[in-house]
């Protein structure tokens, strides 16, 4: 379970649920809604989510987005002649 202030977490599911999703093109209503409804989520009570918080879980979606996307492309060290 996780909620609101675990950030990370949520960046990380939501570009498990969403991987073509741009985040950064998401208004928060619809981001808002797409956290709620991930597995998992549990909104602890009285523990009101903000503006503030929507943004930083955009940012941490798109920063997972990015990474993945980047390890993909790049799937590691090649030297640049063979080793002799």
């Amino acid at each position: 379970m996780y909620s609101w202030t675990d950030i990370d977490e949520i960046g990380y599911q939501l570009y498990e649920a969403h991987p073509d999703k741009d985040p950064l093109q998401m208004q928060f209503t619809e981001l808002r809604e797409r956290v709620e409804a991930l597995d998992g989520f549990q909104a602890e009570s009285g523990h009101n989510v903000n503006e503030q918080i929507l943004e930083a879980i955009q940012q941490a979606w798109h920063r997972e987005r990015e990474d993945i996307e980047h390890d993909e492309d790049n799937p590691g060290y090649t030297p640049p002649t063979a080793y002799r």
